[in-house]
C-alpha cells in the first residue's frame, strides 16, 4: 500500500488503485475520472437505510418529548452538521435551538481551518456540557474516521448523560460504534486523493444528513405531501414558496393565499386551515395543536371532535 500500518488500517485512508495516476492524466480525463469515484456514495448510502431509519426513529421519539437535536463534529464533518442544523429552522419552522451544531474550534472553524481543535477532548466535552445535554436529547457525532478526539469525547458526555447516540462514520468498527445506541456507516471506501474526505466521505455524510433531518421532520408532521407547510417566511423567496403552497392547498388565487398568511401571522399550516375550514387564526392554531402539528390529521377532524371546531362550523 505504500503507507505505514497505522496510516492503512482505515479504508478512508487506504490509497485508490483506480487513481494513482491523477497527476499524468489530461484534464478532461482528470475530472472524469475523479468523478467516477461519485457513483459508489448513493449505493453506500443505500446499503444504509436501515440504521438510517432508526436514527430517525429515536430523533423523533426525542424530539416529540421536547428534546433537542444535536451535531457534533470536525472539519468537514462538522460543517456539514452545521449546515443541516442552521437549515431546519427556515425549511421545518424548528426553533433554533431543537436542531443544533457544535463543530471543534467554534464558530471561527467554519470559515478557517482549525484541523487542531479536533484533537482536543477537552474541547468536545466542554461544548457538551455547556449544552447541558440530558436524557431528552438526541447527539449524533460526524466523523468520517470514528476516532476524531473532539466528537468522541462529546458523545461520551451524552452517553453518560443518557442522551440517544448516533454515529455517522465512513469506516468499520470505530471506537465512535461502542458509544452509540445506532451507527450509520456508509463505506465509500479509499478517496480519489488519499485520505480527502471531504470527497466521497463528505458527501455521503452530506446526503445521510439530508434524510435523517428532512425524514425525522416529515415523521413529526412539519411536512403535507411533499410540500414545507411549516417553513418561516422569512425572505421573499420563502414568502413566495409559502404563498403558492397555501393557493395551491387551499384551492384558491394568489391574492386570497397571500391575505391568508398575513392573517395567519405568517404561519403556513394555520392559514390553510383557516382557508378549507372557514376557521378564524385562534380556532385553526388551537386545532393544530390538538393534532401534534398535523395538518393532515387538522385537515380531516370531524367537526363535532372540537367544542371550539363544532362551534365555527355551526
Amino acid at each position: 500500500m505504500g503507507y505505514i500500518q497505522e496510516f492503512t488500517r482505515m479504508v478512508t485512508e487506504e490509497r485508490n488503485d483506480r487513481t494513482k495516476d491523477l497527476d499524468i492524466l489530461d484534464t478532461a480525463e482528470l475530472v472524469a475520472r475523479v468523478q467516477k469515484e461519485d457513483f459508489e456514495v448513493a449505493q453506500a448510502v443505500e446499503k444504509v437505510i436501515p440504521e438510517i431509519a432508526k436514527a430517525v426513529d429515536l430523533i423523533v421519539l426525542k424530539l416529540r418529548a421536547g428534546g433537542r437535536l444535536i451535531y457534533f463534529g470536525a472539519g468537514t464533518s462538522g460543517r456539514l452538521g452545521v449546515l443541516d442544523a442552521t437549515e431546519c429552522h427556515p425549511t421545518f419552522g424548528v426553533d433554533r435551538n431543537t436542531v443544533q451544531a457544535c463543530i471543534a474550534g467554534g464558530k471561527e472553524a467554519m470559515f478557517a481551518s482549525f484541523e487542531t481543535a479536533e484533537d482536543n477532548p477537552e474541547l468536545g466535552e466542554q461544548d457538551a456540557l455547556a449544552l447541558k445535554i440530558s436524557s431528552k436529547d438526541a447527539v449524533l457525532g460526524i466523523t468520517a474516521s470514528g476516532l476524531t478526539p473532539y466528537v468522541l469525547a462529546a458523545l461520551k458526555v451524552a452517553h453518560k448523560e443518557g442522551a440517544a447516540t448516533i454515529a455517522l462514520v465512513n469506516n468499520f468498527d470505530t471506537p465512535l460504534h461502542k458509544l452509540c445506541d445506532v451507527t450509520i456507516a456508509p463505506l465509500t471506501g479509499p478517496e480519489a486523493l488519499t485520505g480527502s474526505t471531504r470527497m466521497k466521505a463528505g458527501t455521503a455524510q452530506k446526503m445521510v444528513l439530508n434524510l435523517v433531518s428532512t425524514c425525522s421532520m416529515v415523521r413529526l408532521g412539519k411536512v403535507y405531501e411533499n410540500l414545507m407547510v411549516d417553513l418561516k417566511p422569512t425572505n421573499e423567496k420563502l414568502r413566495e414558496r409559502a404563498t403558492s403552497i397555501i393557493s395551491l392547498l387551499g384551492d384558491v388565487g394568489r391574492p386570497i393565499a397571500e391575505g391568508a398568511l398575513v392573517a395567519s401571522h405568517d404561519q403556513c399550516k394555520t392559514a390553510i386551515l383557516m382557508i378549507k375550514r372557514k376557521m378564524g387564526r385562534v380556532q385553526a392554531e388551537e386545532l393544530i395543536k390538538r393534532y401534534d402539528g398535523s395538518l393532515r390529521k387538522a385537515l380531516t377532524a370531524p367537526p363535532g371532535e372540537s367544542g371550539v371546531f363544532k362551534a365555527v362550523s355551526e
